[in-house]
């Protein structure tokens, strides 16, 4: 007996299969695509976001829409989100991350000297030379998890300062030029450099880094810089990418790790490469900062490796929330305004502020502040970190979140409240 159903010819109306849709754009969900596009908005409007008081104002001192301090806001961004996803998806805490920060720094310059002052070549050489070293530092490091994990790291990273302080520099392989920093000399090869049709600084096909155009209205002066837009650039690729990764089966693999990795390896399952590839890919997002900081000003020194660089990455990581998307972001610009902005504010300052008080009170008040700006600015951000981690343990977003949820509450009782009226009237 043979199957009569194969010979059953194909019609019109018969069903079609076709690929479920899931509502997705460029590989996000919408709520993702949202959060995607706020980024992009925020970068794109910077100049404008940042300089909110006209120049020559006395709030004009809280303005931060200037290139030097945009720059640092999107780089360090760079630098934040590639430690959250080492530290808030699998959980390692990393104390050495500055170590490709550093040797990112000296591959952009090392660059700069033998090719030219591209940048392109400087910032792809960063990546892989720091990728390289995280795979040697991790596959060491990662043989330990908790506490002796982080003490690894820190120990490799302060390795990594001494070599390039006082061993690399020694005059017979100058590789790093000790405390003096590397940086670019006319005597350097360059090979593809021609001073007389490119500048002579950091460029991008001949367009400089420093190139920026001031557009003025009325008060306020806003400032378009080539070197922030391709930091902005730069970081906003980084953060798709990083979306990405957190839902992939990949970054579910790295929460499970986070969650029990005891009961991971139950299941047959062995960890070690995914926390590895973590590993590597957040030590190519420092290298890729430490190159982007090279790239706006060709110099590196050995002080960009040094603990304190490793330490300010975890406060802005935390500080923002680890383990969210946005969070290490907004932990990064907020650090970054504290360190720029208040450490700017000197006596002198204060009391033009408040000259309009009596004499003896002006002077209590600006007594009262000046320990908590100027050099003090730590203290200010000490203070303000302490409250975040015993008010808000998720970080700044987890702040947003609370907000939203009263917001929302406020929205639904108001609406809950306006039908119950619309029913009484309706029964009147």
């Amino acid at each position: 007996m043979t199957d009569q159903t194969q010979n059953i010819p194909a019609t019109s109306d018969a069903p079609r299969v076709t690929p479920r849709a899931n509502g997705s754009i460029l590989g996000l969900t919408k709520k993702d695509f949202g959060l995607f596009t706020i980024v992009i908005a925020l970068t794109i409007l910077a100049p404008f976001l940042l300089n909110p008081f006209p120049s020559d104002s006395a709030m004009a001192q809280f303005n931060a829409g200037y290139p030097d301090l945009m720059q640092r806001f999107v780089i360090f961004g760079i630098f934040a989100i590639g430690f959250n996803i080492l530290f808030g998806l699998t959980g390692y805490l990393s104390f050495g991350h500055a170590a490709f920060l550093g040797i990112g720094s000296y591959s952009c310059v090392w660059m700069f000297k033998l090719l030219g002052y591209n940048v392109l070549p400087g910032i792809g050489l960063s990546i892989v030379v720091s990728g390289l070293f995280a795979l040697l530092i991790g596959f060491i490091s990662l043989r330990r998890s908790g506490i002796y994990f982080s003490i690894l790291t820190l120990a490799f990273a302060q390795m990594s300062f001494a070599l390039a302080y006082s061993v690399l520099s020694n005059p017979k392989f100058n590789l790093t030029n000790g405390e003096s920093g590397l940086q670019v000399y006319t005597n350097d090869p360059q090979i593809f450099h021609n001073s007389a049709t490119t500048v002579d600084a950091p460029h991008l096909f001949g367009v400089a880094m420093r190139a920026t155009e001031v557009l003025n209205i009325g008060g306020w002066s806003f400032q378009f810089n080539m070197g922030y837009y391709l930091s902005a650039v730069i970081m906003i690729g980084c953060f798709y990418l990083s979306i990405r990764l957190f839902r992939s089966p990949f970054g579910m693999m790295l929460r499970a790790v986070k969650s029990n990795q005891q009961r991971l390896n139950y299941t047959g399952l062995n960890p070690k490469p995914y926390t590895l590839a973590a590993f590597v890919i957040s030590g190519m997002y420092a290298g890729l900062a430490g190159g982007l900081l090279s790239a706006m000003d060709p110099l590196a020194g050995a002080e960009r490796m040094q603990w304190t660089a490793s330490g300010e990455v975890v406060l802005m990581t935390i500080l923002g929330g680890a383990g969210t998307l946005i969070g290490p972001v907004l932990g990064a610009g907020f650090i970054k305004y504290f360190e720029n902005i208040f450490s700017k504010i000197n006596e002198a300052t204060l009391h033009s502020w408040f000259a309009f008080l009596p004499d003896g009170m002006e002077d209590f008040v600006v007594a009262i502040i000046y320990p908590f700006v100027g050099k003090g600015w730590h203290l200010t951000l000490g203070l303000m970190f302490m409250a975040v981690v015993i008010f808000l343990p998720g970080g700044l977003v987890q702040g947003g979140q609370k907000l939203a949820t009263v917001f929302r509450r406020d929205r639904k009782s108001a609406d809950a409240e306006k039908t119950a009226g619309d029913q009484r009237n309706a029964s009147e």
